[in-house]
Parts: C-alpha cells; structure tokens; sequence
C-alpha cells in the first residue's frame, strides 16, 4: 500500500541488518536525500564494511544531520537505527526545527535476514547479526511510544508538498462524484529559446494548443519590465493588451483577459475603450482585469506617479463604477471620487452585456470592492485561504463574485518525470523540496486532487502558470489530462 508524506519530513529506519532499509531507501528517495552510515563509513575507513571506523563514521552521520535539519531539508537516515540515545537526538532536531519527523520499521523475520546476508558477497557475522535481531525485538515495541510524527512500514511513499497531502483522498472523490471547474493559463514570461524573433509564433502555439488541451481562457499579466518574482527586469516582456488582441485572433474560443491590470497604468476611460474594442474583435471572449498596482519600480522607471494606497483604492472604486457605465447606452457625463469623465461614449459597445471585470487582490479591502462591484475576485493560496476567503465574500453580499485562484503550477506525468523537472528547473542553490513546493510541483494525479479541494473550497476557476512552458509545449497536454477530470 502505498502513501504520500509532506516534504521536509526526516526519516530514519530502524531495523537489523538484511532488512531491507538500503534497497527500500534508494527506490524511494533520490540519493541527494539519503544519509547512510555505511557510505560515510566508507569515507573515513577502507570501505563500507570498515567496522573499525563506525565511530568515526557515526560522528559525521551526526554532523551530516544536525547541518541538514539546520537547513531544513528532506533527509533520509539509512541506518540500523537500533541505538535509542540517536533517535532521540534526531528526533529532537527535527523539533527544534519544528519538521515532522517519521520513524520506518523494517520487522523483517529473521530467518528472511539471515537467508538474505548469506546471498551477500560481504556478510554480517553471524553473532552480529543475531545481537542485532535481539536489539530489535525490543526496539519494536518502543517506538510508537518515542514520540514519532509516524511510524510506518516500509511501502511505497512519497514526499510531496504540502499541498499535496489529501490528494489521494481528492481525487478518489472527483471520480465518484464529478464537480466541474474552469481552467485558464496565464502568461508570465516570454523568454523562449527561439527568441524574440518567432516570438509571434510562439504566442500563437501556445493559443492554440491551451484551447486543445481544455483551457477556457488566458491570461496575461498587466506590466512593462518582467517583475522581480519570475525574472530578471531587462527579460522580453510583452504589453498586455496588445498581446490578448493577437491571441484572440489566434484563438476561437478561450476567454483572453489580464490578470490584471494596474489601476494606475492608464487613463480609465480610454482603458474601457480597449476592453471595449478587444471584446467585439474576439467576438465577446474579453475579460479586464483590475488591480491596485504594486510594482513602484515599474513606475519610475516609465516615469509614472505612484499614489498612495489610499489613492489607489479611491481610484480602484471609481475605475469599477466608471468602466459599466462606459459600456453602457447613452453619454453621460460621470464624476466619482477622483475620476472626471464629461462624456462616457463608448462604441461599438462590448458584445457581453456585461464585460466581466475580474478584481485581483487578497485583501478584505480589496474582497469588499470585488463584493460590491465585480464579477469575479482573483486570489492566492491554498484550499484553506481560498475557503476563508469564500466565506468573506459570501458574507459581504448575497450574490458573491466568482472566485478564482492563481498558482504556479508545475505537473509531471509520473514521479520519475516530476523528479526530473524539479532538477532541471529549480535555481541552483535551491532546495528541491523548497523549490517543488514554491511551484506547487506534483503529478496528474496529485494535481486532480489539489484542483478538486480547490474546488470544493469555493473556487470556480484555476489560473495556472507554467513554470515549464516554453518552446517544448508538453506541459500544456500534461495538464490536459489534469483538466479532462474536470469535464
């Protein structure tokens, strides 16, 4: 039976040798992870059955661990584990750190023991491996009593996030009983590797193939310099706008939006003539996007004025107020807070009656304006943040927005290809269960079941940016066995 476990657990084996915590350890977990008393006796003597250097070996396996916990990183002791004073200092440091620390038996039957030490090219001596099946038989009945996060037998496991923890559960509910949930993708970088020269066609692939593979709609983010976050500032960086035209001729039937644009990036209403225009060419597929506008970098750099927070939201409400009225019949003159707008003609109008506007910001704030005035309110977090802020939403209002969710997204097809994406993208430096988690990185199946407690926290709609995306389109028809269970 199989199970999965939150990254940055510690493990340690307990077992006599013959048990099988070596061969168990290395099929499970990638050998960067594994601290095994046997290779560091190695190290420090003539081999890995230099008992005369245990000691010595013992010493550093203790350094090895206090370092990596120090660091808090996945770490595999393979050891005997037979030793109690060990394990309560590991279990200790695991606490200090506040990192779950998992204990795995290895109750082999000593007759299996002793039949696999005889296959062995180097046996353990006899009366060792006896002293040690005795040590056991005793240290069994001690360890569900020693203060173990869990104490497991050895079986199939793997090390996920934590957002990742109750997909097995999830998804068993999404094939008995089916909820439908909106996918789109959202564009945060256009640094591919042909460059900016096929970067139109690029754009272009990428349309196309999100629409084959189920997404319903695609977002890009509204800047000028690639943000600190995903890039570096003199990246290529597309004009929102102009992009979400040239994708919705592209495209035939994904819903194009920003998510979203900064309040502060432009006059209002001639941001309302835009949407306005993009949504008749694109035959009624455009979503605007509006936010309070962070990057005050970005700012200076173009020359802007950066208002305060106050201001911002002040001209927040009255871009959500402005802008259906600008759709709307008729030219009246409006006037809110801080916008003055004589005439209010618009034409053609939008042909969505109304244009949604999507507000993005977590803030109770910001909830309270996407309450009073949107259609739907983008957020960040987890099934947990994304219910608590359903439950904001539905106590502001009794028709609420939809809420959608924004998370970078990464999707293997399997363990192994998981595996591999995490090395090859993680920055060098970085910790790959760190790097696994920032990315949300976990399989099809892990992804159905995150999706769906999405889903069931209130979300009606996942934005996901690809961290993997790029002239290799794979990751888009990955995901579509991700959005094929939500069909």
């Amino acid at each position: 039976m199989g199970g999965i476990c939150r990254r940055r657990v510690w493990w340690c084996w307990s077992g006599p040798g013959a048990a099988g915590k070596s061969t168990w350890a290395a099929e499970t977990f990638a050998p960067d992870l594994i601290v095994s008393s046997d290779r560091l006796r190695a190290m420090v003597g003539a081999g890995e059955d230099d008992l005369a250097a245990s000691a010595d070996a013992f010493t550093l396996l203790e350094e090895v661990v206090r370092q990596r916990i120090g660091r808090r990183l996945t770490t595999v002791i393979d050891t005997l584990g037979l030793d109690p004073v060990r394990r309560r200092n590991w279990l200790e440091l695991a606490r200090a750190q506040g990192i779950p620390c998992v204990a795995v038996a290895f109750d082999t039957p000593p007759a299996e023991c002793r039949r696999r030490n005889r296959e062995r090219t180097k046996r353990i001596p006899a009366d060792v491996l006896t002293s040690q099946l005795k040590t056991w038989s005793a240290v069994k009945k001690d360890l569900p009593d020693e203060g173990y996060d869990e104490v497991l037998a050895p079986r199939a496991v793997r090390v996920v996030p934590e957002a990742f923890v109750a997909a097995t559960e999830a998804v068993q509910r999404q094939r008995d009983a089916p909820t439908r949930l909106q996918f789109g993708l959202q564009l945060s970088s256009y640094t591919h590797k042909a460059g900016r020269k096929t970067t139109g066609q690029w754009i272009k692939q990428v349309g196309v193939a999100s629409e084959a593979a189920g997404f319903d709609s695609i977002y890009v983010m509204d800047h000028f310099r690639q943000i600190p976050q995903v890039g570096r500032a003199w990246e290529d960086f597309l004009e929102s706008w102009t992009t979400l035209a040239y994708l919705a001729a592209c495209t035939e039937r994904v819903k194009v939006g920003t998510l979203v644009t900064g309040i502060t990036y432009r006059n209002v209403a001639h941001l309302g003539k835009i949407a306005a225009t993009l949504d008749v060419l694109s035959g009624g597929r455009a979503v605007c996007g509006l936010g309070l506008a962070w990057f005050e970098a970005e700012h200076k750099a173009y020359g802007w004025d950066f208002p305060s927070v106050g201001d911002r939201y002040a001209l927040l409400e009255d871009a959500l107020q402005l802008l259906p009225v600008l759709w709307g019949p008729g030219n009246k003159p409006w006037r809110g807070k801080v916008l003055d707008v004589p005439e209010t003609a618009c034409y053609p109008r939008p042909l969505q009656d109304p244009l949604p506007i999507l507000v993005g910001g977590s803030g109770r704030r910001t909830l309270k304006l996407a309450a009073r005035y949107a259609d739907a309110v983008n957020v960040f977090g987890d099934a947990a943040k994304v219910r608590e802020k359903s439950e904001f939403l539905k106590a502001q209002t009794d028709e609420p927005p939809r809420l959608t969710q924004l998370s970078t997204t990464l999707v293997g097809k399997d363990h192994q290809h998981l595996t591999e994406l995490v090395e090859r993208l993680r920055p060098r430096n970085q910790d790959p269960a760190k790097y696994a988690a920032t990315v949300n990185a976990g399989t099809v199946s892990d992804q159905i079941g995150r999706f769906r407690e999405l889903a069931e926290a209130g979300a009606a709609e996942v934005m996901l940016s690809l961290p993997d995306l790029d002239d290799d389109l794979t990751p888009l028809a990955t995901m579509a066995e991700v959005i094929a269970a939500f069909r």
